[in-house]
């Protein structure tokens, strides 16, 4: 199985480094020196990492064959595509590769039925499941521990506990100072 690892940023300095935008949480893993890694688009690669360092919070990739910044340049946008096998499972018994989770049907603790998993969002500050709903609207539902309680691959569904309004209209008054107004309304009205 294929799966995207990184994307090629702009060149770095004149001797052939590039930034790259990582996109797995295995970094030393699957983008080590030394490993070859197929490309989108295809004509690009294969390519395969000479050297990988960090500088300014950013990983620096080079590759083999590419000795300066006009070839670094000529990577920009490029998709980094690592082959792994599809029973392998991340170390940590609480971490899923993305496509264990695409297409889990997605259930509240009560049973009802809120949809599928269509695509995993990554954004700096959490991870988002895009869900499928069965009308065809979609949804998106924060992966975090608060949300989403149980992830069950042999079931193949994600249970979840949403808070009001995540995935219905029915949110619940935020502040009881909204309710005092609304009450206080009410009074005014049958004072007349």
């Amino acid at each position: 199985m294929q799966l995207v690892v990184a994307r090629i940023g702009r060149a770095h300095g004149i001797k052939g480094d590039v930034t790259v935008e990582v996109r797995t949480d295995e970094p030393e893993l699957r983008l080590a020196p030394g490993a070859v890694l197929a490309t989108d688009p295809p004509s690009t690669g294969p390519l395969t990492i000479e050297t990988g360092r960090v500088h300014s919070g950013r990983l620096l990739l080079r590759f083999e064959g590419v000795k300066d910044r006009t070839a670094a340049e000529a990577l920009r946008n490029t998709l980094l595509i690592a082959e792994v096998d599809p029973e392998e499972l991340p170390e940590e018994e609480d971490e899923y590769y993305d496509h264990q989770l695409m297409d889990l049907d997605v259930v509240t603790a009560d049973g009802v039925e809120v949809g599928r998993i269509t695509e995993i969002s990554h954004l700096p500050s959490q991870d988002l499941f895009i869900v499928e709903r069965p009308d065809g609207s979609e949804v998106m539902i924060p992966f975090v521990e608060e949300i989403v309680a149980e992830i069950d691959l042999a079931e193949q569904k994600a249970v979840i506990t949403p808070p009001p309004g995540l995935i219905d209209d029915r949110a619940e008054i935020a502040s009881s100072r909204d309710s005092e107004a609304s009450q206080d309304s009410q009074d005014f009205e049958g004072e007349s």
